[in-house]
């Protein structure tokens, strides 16, 4: 799967001059976390998020009177506060990459360049909500955890067998074990009772280490 097909397209921009307070306030109405900046021309030049123009925000607990908050926000814009050097994916960047480099830059999003230009904006939600779909988190069924042997040929095993049972697998995911010989496997299956299940499974792994109904 590619970053185009989870993109928000199209998503919503601010200009560099745009006034802090006036950011929070379109953020609050278009009920999204962050910006991706744009010069006058349309190119990109930056990212803001909330917790930005938040931070930028005299505190509650300032001796400034209201109108002199006001003064300060009104002369304090988006360009001032916003994160300069963005790092962007383009649409054909794996979203398994793309979730790597969030993670291992701390970040929250990336916007989506084609040639240069904004065409999108992936976000830590976007991930999320992938991730419930490859674990079939919206549909019920059996639900597995097994530690299994990180062996060729050994998820064939398991599918094998689930289909002999007449079980349809509606998910299944690999996972780091407990160490390099092994790896955790999460399988939820349909049309197979759990007991069935487990026997059938029990025979082909190390462990089962969990199995409900969900």
């Amino acid at each position: 799967m590619l970053v185009y097909e989870r993109m928000s397209k199209n998503p919503y921009t601010i200009q560099a001059d745009t006034p802090v307070e006036e950011a929070l306030k379109r953020m609050r109405e278009e009920h999204v976390r962050r910006f991706p900046v744009l010069d006058k021309s349309g190119q990109l030049v930056g990212i803001v998020a909330e917790k930005d123009l938040l931070y930028a925000s005299p505190s509650p607990a300032t001796s400034l009177s209201i109108h002199e908050m006001h003064y300060l926000l009104s002369k304090l814009t988006v360009g001032k506060v916003m994160i300069k050097h963005v790092i962007t994916v383009v649409e054909d960047t794996p979203v398994e990459e793309a979730a790597r480099i969030m993670t291992d830059h701390k970040i929250g999003s990336l916007p989506v360049v084609r040639d240069g230009q904004l065409v999108g904006i992936i976000t830590e939600t976007d991930l999320f909500k992938l991730f419930l779909e490859l674990l079939g988190a919206r549909k019920k069924g059996v639900r597995i955890t097994m530690l299994v042997p990180d062996v060729k040929g050994e998820l064939a095993k398991i599918t094998a067998a689930i289909a002999q049972q007449g079980g349809n697998i509606i998910a299944l995911g690999t996972f780091l074990g407990e160490d390099p010989t092994n790896m955790l496997v999460a399988v939820k299956v349909n049309d197979v009772p759990k007991d069935t299940l487990v026997a059938t499974l029990q025979p082909l792994v190390v462990n089962i280490l969990d199995a409900r109904e969900v």
